[in-house]
């Protein structure tokens, strides 16, 4: 007996339903990928993770507004505030690994 015979215990699987759109309009959920591997490591890290992670996002902002940006898609928008950010962040950090050593 299957689920087409009616057998109300059996249930059809789900399906994908087919669709027009291409893979690169469909949501890529990477980013949210990336943020469990971040996390993962500042758990298993500390503040070295704190210290390196903030360290390279503070490099790359910098660069970048010396190349030219202002504004940020990051919630703080400005890259000025982006890098007293970061900044702090690595003071931080580097404090949690000092206090870490010590």
């Amino acid at each position: 007996m299957s689920a087409a015979d009616g057998d109300p215990r059996l249930v059809a699987p789900a399906r994908v339903e087919p669709t027009d759109r291409t893979d690169a309009e469909l949501p890529d959920p990477l980013r949210l990928c990336v943020f469990a591997t971040v996390a993962l490591l500042g758990w298993l890290l500390g503040p070295v993770a704190l210290l390196g992670f903030a360290a390279l996002g503070f490099v790359g902002y910098a660069r970048a507004r010396r190349a030219g940006l202002l504004r940020s898609r990051c919630l703080l928008g400005d890259t000025r505030l982006v890098l007293a950010y970061l900044g702090a962040l690595v003071v931080a950090g580097g404090v949690g690994v000092w206090w870490w050593i010590r």
